[in-house]
């Protein structure tokens, strides 16, 4: 199966139909495969195999996709939030001279020659096994990778997501917030072909998202923790068409969740995955959000293979939705995937005796203070449950005691630093406790949400010989 086959499929059922909204704009099934058609054939007619696409969230998102899906074209997104080289090695890596964007003319340029190209489906062989993304991903070591999706794997996040994260109707419209490029994209096509529609907001405000949620009568969204957090601060309002909220891209603090239940109701999925196993490789159904499940990220996908190399060890994963692979880094593709088809994730975690999975922390996070391992999210978890803290980060920092001190940056309001460190040890083992906490305005996330602990980490390490 193709994503361009999918895309297809969508179109010839539901063409008169409302698939894109935006503003006040909108966009049916058809006049999205139509756009889609043409802009395909401007891409063949320059003879391009990848282009890059460095553009907000837009009316023009999913159809520009779709059309690089029928041109058999590899897309390579550039977030426009990262910096000027950071966009220059994304491309140099993936070997893309030509890119669209919204802020240079380009796109206008694409859209008018789309406007005189020709309508019908472009005749171009693509196979399950046609580069479909490369998608630049560091995780937490800083290192730039280019995860490789194929239009087959691909083909499999859209069946990993039907079977077990949403199963959306006709009536239903799933607001994206979130950068389609990453996560809130991959929910676009399985909505496509069950005949729902596609909200898109050019970015996140919290007073805006809940009015455009009641405006177009959104049904699912999809948020990472650091969103839920802003919405909880905002006054509640009443969203009757909203029946699932999905969340996942990083942990979410236990108190949180607890709060987003108690104000929006049973209707929270949470998702694990990573960009090279998209979206779920495990799952926390709406029914499982009780008691210390919440602590949980769930039991493992139906189309998911999911195992540990130890009791409390690295998590691996053999599913249909894995990537291909890395783009230009042998080394680290050998690394990572596995010969007989197992994925390295580089997460740590524990199964309980009922089969869920309980995420410990990354193995480069891990904290080795006075012989002993800590990881950062169960002292980030404690944290969060002070209902003073808003966010907090955990990282090592040099000490000639225990060569790495556990480190608090903390974003709270009307607390000391003797009385959260006291919070903790009420809750940890006193080892794993911070030494200190210091107190931020804001901590670095990515440009999708994830929490940098590097950002923090490795000034704390300049002028050390070693650098955990």
């Amino acid at each position: 199966m193709t994503v361009a086959e999918l895309i297809r499929r969508g179109a010839r059922r539901f063409r008169d139909r409302t698939a894109v909204l935006c503003g006040d704009e909108s966009l049916t099934f058809g006049e999205v495969d139509e756009l889609a058609n043409r802009v395909a054939h401007v891409l063949l007619e320059r003879g391009d195999d990848r282009v890059g696409l460095r553009l907000a969230n837009s009316l023009h998102s999913v159809p520009l996709d779709f059309a690089c899906a029928k041109a058999g074209v590899a897309r390579v997104p550039l977030n426009p939030r990262l910096a000027e080289a950071e966009q220059r090695a994304i491309l140099a890596t993936a070997g893309c001279d030509t890119v669209v964007a919204d802020d240079d003319g380009s796109l206008e340029e694409l859209l008018e020659r789309a406007a005189r190209a020709p309508a019908v489906e472009p005749q171009v062989e693509v196979t399950a096994e046609t580069t479909l993304l490369l998608l630049a991903t560091s995780g937490t070591t800083g290192r730039l990778k280019l995860v490789r999706h194929t239009q087959g794997s691909y083909a499999a996040i859209v069946a990993n997501i039907l079977a077990n994260l949403l199963d959306p109707r006709r009536d239903d419209v799933m607001l994206h917030a979130a950068s389609l490029i990453h996560a809130s994209g991959t929910f676009v096509l399985p909505f496509w072909l069950r005949g729902a529609a596609s909200a898109v907001l050019s970015g996140f405000a919290p007073a805006a998202f809940l009015d455009a949620a009641e405006r177009y009568g959104a049904t699912a969204t999809n948020a990472v923790p650091t969103m839920l957090g802003a919405l909880l601060r905002e006054p509640p309002r009443e969203l009757p068409r909203l029946r699932t909220i999905v969340y996942g891209a990083s942990p979410a603090p236990r108190a949180q969740i607890e709060r987003c239940i108690d104000r929006f109701g049973p209707i929270l999925v949470q998702y694990y995955g990573q960009t090279e196993a998209p979206l779920c490789i495990t799952v926390l159904p709406p029914d499982d959000h009780v008691g210390e499940r919440l602590l949980s990220c769930g039991h493992p996908a139906v189309d998911a293979e999911v195992r540990l190399d130890a009791e409390t060890g690295e998590i691996l994963v053999r599913a249909p939705f894995a990537a291909a692979g890395y783009h230009g880094d042998e080394d680290l593709h050998r690394e990572t995937f596995l010969a007989d088809g197992w994925v390295r994730t580089r997460d740590v975690g524990r199964f309980d005796d009922e089969g869920y999975l309980y995420l410990v922390d990354r193995t480069s996070d891990m904290i080795v203070t006075g012989g002993y391992n800590v990881y950062p999210r169960e002292v980030e978890d404690a944290l969060a449950s002070h209902p003073a803290v808003r966010e907090a980060v955990v990282v090592g920092a040099p000490d000639e005691r225990w060569v790495e001190a556990v480190t608090a940056f903390v974003v709270a309001d009307g607390v000391g630093e003797a009385e959260l460190i006291e919070h903790c040890r009420a809750r940890l083992a006193a080892y794993k406790a911070p030494k200190s906490v210091s107190f931020v305005d804001e901590v670095p996330k990515s440009p999708v949400g994830k929490l940098l602990r590097r950002a923090l980490r490795d000034p704390l390490w300049e002028g050390h010989e070693r650098s955990i």
